[in-house]
């Protein structure tokens, strides 16, 4: 094992760890301290830059110390240290798939916390825009769009150019970015008379018992991927329900900085989550981003809190449920239909779950089936991809994983993220049409 002068190891072996985000200690939003770290680090990836390709954030870093005086991080006025900030959408892939520097190493490079806690600092200070707290009051819009002739009112006037010019005005949503359509009945009703019915059966870390979050997008956009997975779940023998009452996870919030509506959110989801977890159920839901939120997000912002660390231990991404059950013999395998050659587009915030493509191990059970896997960011990243200042460049991130899809010669594309997907299909023209790996899925079991 080598290393440098000062006896700290050039790189790291260990598994990454994470440490809480601390928003509630002395010095989280005090403006030295922070651009005093955010300079330590910035120089840290000066020096490394094997980030350069995952996003625009590194990027920009490098512009801005290359065309600086001294081409170094001390060079650049700690007033443009925000241009690298608003780059970034948290997906944590510099975390878990390149930095060597991440803890235990003694650098101690959390680059992604790093930008929330500015985030923070920057919603504390001047708060957000119209377009940003609209876009991120996800549970409202989605119930409010998704009503009967609303949903139909909202859908045309997404697709009608003077309408989508007035958003551009006023919201700063680009005219040319896919906007989601609302469906109603949406999930929470449609499925309200899932009652877990039936006897569970145990296996791995699996109680055999589960409770769906339906999460907002797919509540009110994509009603018939909670059903079908629903359906394969019931179809599996698994007593399946959705949770008793939900809000948003706190995703969009948190990607703004805004700690305060997480929290508050978290306040009214972990009690009735937790409530599930004692009465016996294990929990997923059809949205990766949703998944880390109650995985990974909420248990570094409060990781004394004990219901939080109960929920995450009960949650599991749909098929990494599957796949345990799976592994114990349990998963039905009578499939009536093949599913051709896919093009599996990996979600960033699946990817470092740390699960491994349980996804593409499940779909690859189905016959004549072959599941191309695509492990790129498609750009998009919650509100990244469908704002004005943002789009183009969105648009220019997704295009490598447009060309490999194309390439491919796959059939059909499918992303865990349907935000992902619909971003992959709309730079692609729909060809190949889109669909859910859990549609994907209900059809090849034919139910």
């Amino acid at each position: 094992m080598s290393s440098n002068v000062s006896g700290n190891r050039e790189g790291n072996l260990e598994a990454p760890t994470r440490h809480p985000l601390g928003q509630d200690e002395p010095g989280f939003f005090d403006q030295a301290a922070l651009e005093k770290e955010m300079g330590r680090i910035f120089n840290i990836c000066h020096g490394c830059r094997r980030c350069v390709s995952l996003c625009h954030a590194f990027p920009t870093l490098f512009d801005l110390i290359d065309e600086s005086e001294t081409m170094e991080i001390d060079g650049v006025d700690k007033g443009d240290y925000g241009k690298v900030v608003e780059q970034c959408y948290l997906c944590d892939l510099c975390y878990q798939t390149k930095c060597p520097y991440v803890p235990p190493h003694p650098w101690n490079v959390d680059f992604p916390h790093l930008m929330l806690r500015a985030k923070a600092f920057e919603f504390e200070r001047k708060g957000t825009s119209l377009g940003n707290r609209f876009l991120s009051d996800t549970t409202t819009v989605g119930r409010i769009a998704a009503r009967p002739v609303i949903a139909e009112t909202v859908n045309a006037l997404n697709r009608s150019k003077p309408a989508r010019k007035l958003l551009d005005k006023t919201l700063h949503v680009h005219p040319d970015a896919e906007v989601p359509e609302y469906k109603h009945p949406r999930a929470r009703k449609k499925l309200r008379k899932l009652d877990a019915g039936g006897d569970a059966m145990p296996a791995g870390r699996t109680r055999g018992r589960i409770a769906i979050f339906a999460t907002c997008y797919c509540d009110s956009v994509l009603p018939d991927v909670v059903d079908d997975l629903a359906a394969v779940l019931a179809h599996n023998d698994i007593p399946v329900k959705l949770v008793s009452k939900e809000v948003c996870c706190g995703m969009p919030k948190l990607e703004l900085g805004d700690l305060a509506s997480v929290t508050r959110y978290k306040n009214e989801n972990i009690p009735v989550l937790a409530q599930a977890v004692r009465s016996g159920f294990d929990l997923t839901a059809a949205i990766p981003s949703c998944v880390l939120m109650f995985k990974q997000e909420l248990p570094l912002m409060f990781p004394d809190d004990e219901d939080v660390k109960l929920v995450q231990r009960a949650f599991f991404d749909p098929f990494e449920y599957l796949a345990e059950r799976h592994a114990a013999g349990l998963l039905k395998t009578d499939f009536k239909e093949s599913l051709g050659k896919l093009a599996w587009h990996v979600a960033c915030h699946q990817r470092v779950q740390k699960i491994g493509p349980k996804t593409r191990d499940i779909l690859s059970l189905v016959p004549d089936t072959e599941v191309v896997t695509i492990e790129r960011c498609s750009g998009h990243d919650g509100t990244y991809g469908v704002k004005t200042s943002t789009y183009p460049l969105s648009r220019k991130i997704a295009k490598p994983v447009e060309t490999r899809i194309r390439d491919s010669g796959a059939a059909t594309l499918t992303s865990d993220c349907p935000m992902a997907g619909a971003h992959l299909a709309h730079g692609l023209n729909q060809q190949p049409g889109q669909q859910h790996p859990l549609s994907l899925l209900r059809k090849a079991y034919g139910i």
